[in-house]
C-alpha cells in the first residue's frame, strides 16, 4: 500500500548527505494527535537550535588562534562547556539513557537496526546527542523498507518546514566539520557524503 511512497522517500534519502554516528536512541509506538505534532515540531526546533549553538561553539574553540583575547575567550568557553556537560549529566545520567545505536539520518529519514522496531504502526524515535543529552530530538517516523544487513529505513512524518530545514542544516554542518577536521589533520578527504549502507 505504501510501496510507492516508501520508494520515493528512500530515493530522496539516498540522494542527500547523511549524519552518521552512535547516539543514544529509542524507538517506541506513538499514535500522534494534531496537538502532539505541533508540540513535537516546536520542541524539536528548539533542540536543533540548541545543538547547533553548542556544536558551533565547541568547533570554534578547537581552532588555533594567536590573539591573546581570543585565547582567553576560548578558555572561558571551555570552562562553560565543562559546566554544561556536568549539568547535562546531572539532569540525565547515562544509566537512564537508551543504548547507543548505529544511525544514519538526514531530513528525509534514518536507518536504524531492525531489532529496535516494535510491531507495525506509527512510531516515535528519540535521539540523544552528546552536545546536550538532556534534550533529545523526538521525531515521528513511519516504517519504510529493509536495508542492507538487518537494518531498516524509517521516514519522517509531519515535520514542519522549519524542523526539516533545521535537520538539513544540522546534517550539513556536521558534514562540513568532518571535512574541515580531515583537512586540518592532513588525512585524505574520505568523509562519507551519503553512504547509507551499514
Amino acid at each position: 500500500m505504501q510501496t510507492a511512497q516508501t520508494e520515493e522517500r528512500w530515493q530522496a534519502f539516498s540522494e542527500r548527505v547523511t549524519w552518521q554516528g552512535h547516539p543514544h536512541l529509542a524507538v517506541e509506538p506513538f499514535a500522534a494527535t494534531p496537538d502532539d505534532v505541533a508540540r513535537l515540531n516546536e520542541r524539536n526546533l528548539h533542540v536543533l537550535r540548541t545543538l547547533a549553538s553548542l556544536d558551533e561553539r565547541r568547533f570554534e574553540s578547537a581552532a588555533d588562534v594567536d590573539d591573546p583575547v581570543m585565547q582567553e575567550l576560548q578558555r572561558m568557553d571551555s570552562k562553560l562547556n565543562v559546566l554544561l556537560d556536568i549539568v547535562d549529566r546531572l539532569l540525565l545520567p547515562a544509566t537512564v539513557l537508551p543504548p547507543r545505536q548505529p544511525v544514519s539520518f538526514n531530513a528525509v529519514g534514518l536507518i536504524v537496526p531492525a531489532g529496535l522496531l516494535p510491531p507495525d504502526g506509527p512510531l516515535l524515535i528519540r535521539m540523544h546527542f552528546e552536545a546536550c543529552r538532556a534534550l533529545p530530538l523526538e521525531l515521528l517516523v513511519q516504517q519504510g523498507k529493509a536495508v542492507g544487513n538487518d537494518n531498516v529505513f524509517l521516514y519522517f512524518r509531519d515535520l514542519s518546514e522549519a524542523v526539516e530545514d533545521g535537520l538539513e542544516r544540522f546534517v550539513f554542518c556536521h558534514h562540513r566539520r568532518k571535512v574541515a577536521e580531515a583537512r586540518l589533520s592532513g588525512i585524505p578527504e574520505t568523509v562519507p557524503g551519503h553512504k547509507h549502507r551499514m
